[in-house]
């Protein structure tokens, strides 16, 4: 069962249990539509779906007069867009994730180091319902990354404000929850405006939002501390022995009005999913109160997660009251040692490891920064196919799904932190990260920051003194540094505060910087910065495309060979991070308009491999042999030219032949590129790598035919019907002998039908200018990527994908979706999104009146309804339905007021004013304007038509009761949709 959980669980187990994930499936399955039976099973949900999304500011209502103003100024009273019953019935309805940049169209005034893509406002609104059983649970909305900065509204209460796109924002809903048949209402405001980062960053909420219940009593979101650290023999002069301790240390809260006792237990489980430990305490916590406690868990000769067998054991915590579980979460950690050595480099569980990274930024082709789970595993699968065993998540912290599939993977991260300073936001914004992440053992470095101006005198070190402090306070295990590109040697500096200086680029102080500071460590933690565009090769005529030849450099930076050369040669350099492993929107270095990203990567914006793909897997690739030839060999006109040709290869010697004619041999001193220069025939260019004698690798290309056809293959082979399933998909052209064309450029219209639809798709062209949601693509250098992603179905389905083009025979590809369930693959995390319950959509509610002026009684009727004083804030008393009052012998009359703007729906003339119970003799009068009235004193509903009309109104509802009996408005106001059936006369 470990496997298992570990597998499928992984992002859930942050929130839930086993069971509870189980059940949440089991609720998805059977199609429940209502949140009230997920909530009562203590289940955490997505609220991905049924997003309302308007492009562009809105301003909250303006407050015209003192009663308006006095009632903004009131919690809960939020006005406009931010407010429970505004009018977002023209709203487009979406799913999250959802960047919007992606989707405007490029703008050459636009930011260029944001994509030149335009950014500005938005918002965003959802409704949520919530079973009256669930009053007294602690209710908590979670999003994990709006972009870029954002004000979070629920129920009209202004309960947060985000000043990070890159940092989860949880908040407690339970004071403001509405429960029943009254609506709850989230609205955001996204602010893309601002920037955190020098590179595209996309904007909305582009990462998950969660909905997670649990008792009064309950853990404190990432509010438990399990890294694991080696611990010495306790006996002197005693064999030393590889003992462990878990700290197991927990946080829990009780937002109840009493004390609340219960019963921790943990258990701890291996890789295998046998049980290693399991320890309980008895708890209490005192009421509206926090407790921290811990109970440590030893253990002996753990297995050890490494690069090469990534060993996941897992924690589950539970909270018992009476045998009643109040709450089951799970999480998996790792057993691994690291050391940084300032002359010998890094070492893993003892053993010497260079570290082989690449740095990434959060975008991808087609959907922007909303990248799904699934594609997040295309992407580091890609990377550790190339050979790369680290990944520095640059500038700031990851999605926590990457760190889970990191964790999987072995693949090591260098955690980054975004901004820079002692602030208090910024702190927490710091320990934050470290709460969340230091469970994974994937993270082996915490990072304060990246190039900052300040680095290289006292403030610096000054601030990276005290952001050092606050991580060292949450974690000891790990070593903190910082991306520095200078200062390291003025007296003091961000430098002296670090465990491990970080250097980005400065090649040349390698030596001299080890020479003054022989006992801090060093590894480079940005390096390369080489450019290339996939598919180009020389001859270039385009002097906005760079050709893939590895020649081409930043100042600050080198090529691929000789960046790796620089560490490789060095022992005490630890490794580095390679600028980047991906292509990425903005920065379009070292080009600017029409090119709209960047052409750092050794993968393109899609994941095609440019030259510098294969030069890495060379030099990295220590497991297998690797050859490879660039460029193709289809060059028509060019006949007898000399075309420039890599092999790429760890191979002692490599020999090239044409045809099967010998052109040359090379003799590799060290795994890179041999290069040879052959005039072009068409036929067979083929290499083959030797060690000594032997031969122990081959790659050849061929010159292919002109294109006849379009082909679509899908980098797996189904989809999960989860509705979060997502698979790239690649796009290219065969001749006639199913050859793929290299050079083909050819525009290609898309269709996706069935269980599925096309989030987006791209070519890795860094001048495209091309819609990444509409219709077409064309290829770039042979190749294009569509990214289809599932529905949610609970039977199976088939998602088909059609690829037409001018003088092709066309493509088509059907995918089959498997029915929602949990599966039992191991490696299923590795291979789509997570199964996982989405809260159901919510309509838009009724609007419902709820804020009423109730009049003194007085002894006679008012006649007209009487004015009330816009100043007048205590003659009138307030309230919200059930109203009554108990009419004296001298005073039988009261009045009821209230005011709105009705819903574009409802304010055609096809509305209706419906009183679910009104006690006593009543008039209604609608902007002075009698609407009807009721003449039977027992409570009884009353349905008016509603006069067309979308601008604020004023209600008044004029009440007689006999002597010594209640009267009032008992029950719901709404305005709803007129009923089909005959209409209830005034």
């Amino acid at each position: 069962m470990g496997d298992f959980h570990l597998a499928r669980l992984a992002r859930l187990a942050h929130f839930a249990g086993l069971w509870r994930c189980l059940l949440m499936v089991f609720v998805g399955f059977v199609g429940f539509t209502s949140l009230d039976v997920a909530l009562a099973m203590d289940t955490p949900l997505l609220l991905d779906k049924g997003w309302r999304f308007h492009q562009g500011d809105l301003p909250l209502s303006p407050a015209v007069g003192h009663e308006q103003t006095y009632l903004q100024m009131k919690a809960g009273y939020a006005g406009g867009p931010a407010g429970i019953d505004f009018d977002d019935s023209n709203w487009r309805t979406l799913d999250l994730p959802h960047d919007w940049a992606v989707e405007g169209p490029f703008d050459p005034s636009a930011n260029m180091d944001q994509g030149y893509r335009p950014r500005g406002l938005a918002w965003y609104r959802r409704y949520l319902r919530v079973d009256a059983a669930q009053r007294g649970r602690h209710i908590e909305l979670q999003f994990d990354g709006i972009a870029s900065q954002a004000e979070i509204w629920f129920n009209g209460h202004l309960l947060h404000r985000s000043f990070s796109g890159y940092t989860a924002n949880h908040l407690d809903l339970t004071p403001y929850l509405r429960f029943g048949d009254e609506i709850n209402t989230i609205a955001v405001r996204v602010n893309a405006e601002a920037m955190e980062g020098w590179w595209y960053e996309g904007a909305g909420i582009y990462r998950h939002v969660w909905l997670s219940q649990t008792d009064a009593l309950h853990l404190h979101t990432d509010g438990l501390h399990l890294t694991p650290m080696p611990t010495p023999t306790p006996l002197k002069n005693a064999p030393a022995k590889d003992r462990w301790r878990l700290p197991m240390a927990v946080s829990l809260a009780n937002d109840g009005p009493a004390p609340a006792s219960a019963t921790l237990e943990v258990t701890l489980l291996d890789p295998t999913g046998r049980q290693v430990e399991q320890r309980r305490a008895e708890l209490h916590v005192a009421a509206q109160s926090s407790l921290e406690t811990a109970l440590p868990i030893d253990v002996t000769a753990p297995q050890r997660w490494s690069v090469d067998h990534p060993q996941l054991y897992q924690v589950h915590l539970r909270l018992l009251r009476q045998g009643q579980v109040l709450e089951h979460r799970s999480w998996h950690t790792g057993f691994r040692t690291l050391k940084f050595d300032a002359q010998q480099g890094f070492f893993l569980n003892g053993l010497p490891l260079k570290i082989k990274g690449v740095c990434i930024h959060q975008d991808h082709a087609g959907v922007g920064v909303a990248v799904p789970q699934s594609i997040w595993a295309y992407r580091l699968k890609r990377l550790k196919a190339m050979g790369a065993n680290a990944v520095r998540f640059a500038h700031n912290a990851p999605p926590p799904e990457a760190l889970d599939l990191a964790d999987q993977l072995g693949l090591m991260v260098m955690d980054e932190n975004r901004h820079f300073g002692a602030d208090p936001e910024t702190l927490q914004q710091l320990r934050w990260l470290v709460r969340r992440d230091r469970h994974h053992p994937s993270v082996i470095l915490w990072s304060l920051f990246n190039e900052e101006p300040l680095q290289g005198g006292e403030t610096g070190y000054e601030i990276a003194r005290r952001m050092t402090a606050a991580v060292k306070a949450l974690d000891t295990t790990r070593p903190v540094t910082a991306a520095m590109n200078g200062g390291f040697f003025s007296d003091l500096n961000a430098s002296h505060a670090l465990d491990v200086i970080g250097l980005n680029y400065q090649h040349t102080d390698y030596d001299r910087l080890h020479a003054e500071r022989p006992q801090t460590p060093l590894i480079s933690t940005e390096d390369a910065s080489a450019f290339m565009t996939r598919g180009v090769y020389a001859p270039s005529h385009d002097p906005d495309r760079i050709p893939a030849d590895d020649e081409h450099a930043a100042d600050w930076g080198l090529n691929h060979r000789a960046s790796w050369t620089m560490l490789a040669e060095r022992p005490f350099m630890a490794g580095g991070f390679a600028w980047t492993g991906f292509d990425y929107r903005g920065e379009p270095t070292p080009q600017s308009w029409p090119a709209v990203s960047s052409m750092f990567g050794i993968m393109d914006l899609a994941g095609f491999a440019k030259s510098a793909f294969y030069i890495r897997q060379a030099q990295w690739r220590e497991d297998r042999p690797v050859l490879h030839i660039e460029p193709h060999w289809s060059w028509p006109g060019q006949a007898g030219q000399m075309i420039p040709v890599m092999v790429m290869s760890n191979a002692q010697r490599v020999v090239l032949r044409l045809n099967g004619q010998p052109i040359g041999t090379q003799h590799l001193d060290r795994p890179g590129v041999a290069r040879f220069d052959v005039p072009y025939a068409p036929g067979l260019l083929e290499a083959v790598g030797y060690d000594h004698e032997h031969e122990v690798s081959r790659d050849a290309v061929e010159t292919t035919g002109p294109g006849v056809s379009l082909a679509l293959q899908a980098d797996r082979p189904a989809l999960a019907g989860d509705g979060q399933d997502a698979v790239p998909v690649t796009l290219w052209v065969r001749d006639a002998q199913g050859r793929a064309v290299p050079d083909a450029q050819t525009r290609v219209h898309i269709e996706v039908r069935g269980a599925g639809r096309s989030l987006g798709h791209g070519n890795g062209d860094p001048l495209s200018h091309e819609d990444e949601k509409g219709a077409h693509r064309s290829l770039f250098h042979g190749l294009a990527q569509v990214i289809v992603q599932s529905h949610f179905t609970t039977t199976p389905g088939e998602i088909e994908i059609e690829a037409q083009a001018e003088g092709l025979a066309p493509a088509v590809l059907k995918l089959p979706v498997k029915a929602s369930r949990l599966g039992t693959d191991p490696a299923a995390l590795l291979d789509h999104a997570l199964p996982a319950a989405f809260a159901p959509e919510q309509d838009p509610p009724a609007t419902r009146l709820t804020e009423w002026r109730t009049s003194p009684l007085t002894s006679r009727p008012p006649g007209p309804p009487q004015p009330l004083a816009d100043q007048d804030m205590n003659t009138w008393g307030w309230g919200a339905p059930p109203m009554t009052r108990a009419a004296s012998a001298q005073a039988t009359w009261q009045q009821y007021r209230t005011r709105f703007t009705p819903r574009n729906d409802v304010a055609d003339g096809r509305g209706v004013l419906a009183f679910a119970a009104i006690q006593g003799r009543a008039e209604v009068w609608l902007d002075g304007q009698w609407l009807g009235r009721k003449t039977d004193p027992a409570p009884q509903a009353l349905t008016l038509p509603l006069p067309a009309g979308a601008v604020l109104r004023e209600l008044r509802v004029v009440i007689q009761s006999d002597a010594g009996m209640a009267g009032g408005i008992i029950g719901a106001v709404q305005l709803l949709k007129a009923p089909t059936g005959p209409s209830v006369p005034p």
